[in-house]
């Protein structure tokens, strides 16, 4: 394994770190979208000696939790499928593109994806990607 295959293996695991991360901190609107949902379903609970608040909050909660959170999976599943990429070596510009959107979320995705925008412009390691066309596995012998 050449040094260039063994960074592309640890930015692979540093990419699968950051994957998870972004999908734990989508969980953060969770409360926001209870509170919605509360507030939708159930307003009875915040009437006190009035009337029950307009359902207008609660839909406005719901969606933007719901949002963030599709948001933040998504980008957490493209992140793990751009380490998966760099461990087999494959889709070289997808890897280069999620590196650059990866560097995008301060202050965990930043690291690993510049160090990515750094290893992929390099020759050697475009030349890595080129031996390994995106239908055979890297590293196997036929």
């Amino acid at each position: 394994m050449t040094r260039d295959a063994e960074h592309l293996r640890s930015l692979s695991i540093f990419h699968y770190v950051v994957s998870g991360l972004a999908a734990l901190f989508a969980f953060f609107p969770i409360f926001h979208l209870l509170l919605g949902l509360v507030l939708v379903f159930a307003p009875q609970a915040f009437a006190g000696n009035g009337s029950p608040p307009p359902a207008f909050p609660g839909w406005f909660f719901v969606i933007f939790a719901a949002t963030f959170m599709l948001l933040g999976w998504t980008f957490a599943a493209f992140v793990l499928t751009a380490g998966r990429c760099l461990a087999r070596q494959k889709h070289y510009m997808s890897c280069l593109i999620m590196a650059g959107v990866e560097c995008l979320f301060m202050p965990v995705g930043t690291v690993p994806g510049v160090f990515t925008l750094f290893l992929l412009v390099r020759e050697p390691v475009k030349q890595l990607f080129e031996a390994h066309p995106p239908g055979t596995a890297a590293g196997v012998q036929k």
